[in-house]
């Protein structure tokens, strides 16, 4: 049985790891070589022209925990693009940031062994929303992100309400990033007529907790005009709603998830594994719930001297609701966590509270 051969059975679920691995072993390593880097290849050829990218496959294989896996998703996205055109500049960022300085390569057996896991694991994936055109397909639609000197405003604010130990301070820099994100959306929507279209971006969620993260996440999705899909067994969130929105969500999402962390750290109990794990899944349904209260209700006062804005504003609703259908038909509502710390609960609301934007 050729290299070849034995790569195609196990890419077709034929053959097992152990198996695959001794009989390639043994084979001549020049072919065994060349067959692994095109089997490899059209795998990697059909995920990327079928909606992944580059940071959204590494982070799918690299959870699973082998570095070298990771490595080799990053070399691929690099050599994706060579010989393409155009390429979005997005994706080339992803490829660029995925970029690993060199070091000491594993021995032939290991990345082997890698090699082979990694195929077994990217036949799974299915194809996904094209969310940014491969490289070598042109673009269709124009993103209008938000203005990055508000976005760098912002993201400094959040980086204060991250690093201080004092709740007061957390959150009167969280309060003040909220109000340039509204104030700049208030703008945004009174501006002169754009062609302004909602898209979609997928935002990655880690384990563990991943449902209470991804409840989070939708929280501050909809405090902030835009919808989200939680795919849990891909490890993450379809957020949809307009570039800028979705800017902001992001940001918040991301500063929310790193006070809650610090938040729940500092008050879990000391002893007893279930017990940590009870508290800190209690923490965050309870951290979400509230997030999304405060938010919505900083939302709301500062849209209420702006009336004539709403059915501008119920228009754009109604055009993310549209978008997200379009993607998903069929969509089903997740069943709520459980809550089995009324002692996590408590500090899962009193830290959202901390963090409260006005």
């Amino acid at each position: 049985m050729s290299a070849r051969e034995i790569l195609v059975r196990v890419r077709a679920g034929e053959l097992d790891h152990e198996t695959a691995l001794d009989l390639l072993t043994g084979a001549p390593a020049a072919e065994t070589d060349a067959a692994l880097r095109a089997v490899l290849g059209d795998e990697f050829d059909r995920l990327f022209r079928n909606g992944w990218q580059p940071v959204e496959l590494h982070r799918a294989i690299a959870r699973r925990g082998d570095p070298i896996q990771g490595r080799l998703v990053a070399e691929a996205a690099a050599a994706f693009l060579i010989g393409k055109d155009p390429v979005d500049d997005d994706w080339r960022a992803q490829a660029v940031q995925l970029t690993i300085a060199e070091g000491r390569r594993p021995d032939r057996i290991t990345l082997l062994d890698a090699s082979l896991g990694l195929l077994a694991e990217l036949r799974l994936l299915p194809a996904i929303e094209i969310l940014l055109p491969p490289p070598g397909t042109p673009a269709t639609t124009v993103h209008h992100h938000a203005d990055k000197r508000v976005l760098d405003r912002v993201r400094a604010l959040l980086a204060k309400a991250e690093a201080t130990d004092f709740p007061a301070e957390a959150e009167s820099y969280s309060a003040k990033a909220q109000e340039l994100i509204t104030r700049y959306r208030i703008e945004e929507v009174t501006a002169p007529a754009v062609d302004v279209v909602p898209f979609a971006r997928r935002i990655g969620v880690d384990h563990p907790y991943e449902n209470e993260k991804a409840s989070l996440l939708d929280a501050v999705s909809r405090a902030n005009s835009c919808r989200t899909v939680w795919s849990p067994e891909l490890g993450f969130s379809t957020v949809f709603g307009f570039d800028a929105d979705i800017d902001a969500v992001e940001l918040l999402y991301t500063s929310l998830l790193v006070q809650a962390n610090r938040a729940m750290t500092r008050d879990e109990p000391a002893k007893g594994k279930a017990r940590v794990k009870a508290f800190r899944r209690s923490f965050l349904i309870a951290y979400a719930a509230r997030i999304g209260e405060r938010l919505r209700q900083a939302a709301d006062r500062e849209y209420a001297g702006h009336g004539d804005l709403l059915p501008v504003l119920r228009d754009r609703d109604l055009q993310v609701r549209a978008a997200m259908e379009k993607v998903f038909p069929r969509t089903v509502r997740a069943r709520g966590s459980r809550v089995d710390s009324l002692e996590g609960w408590e500090s899962g609301r009193a830290a959202a509270d901390e963090a409260r934007l006005r």
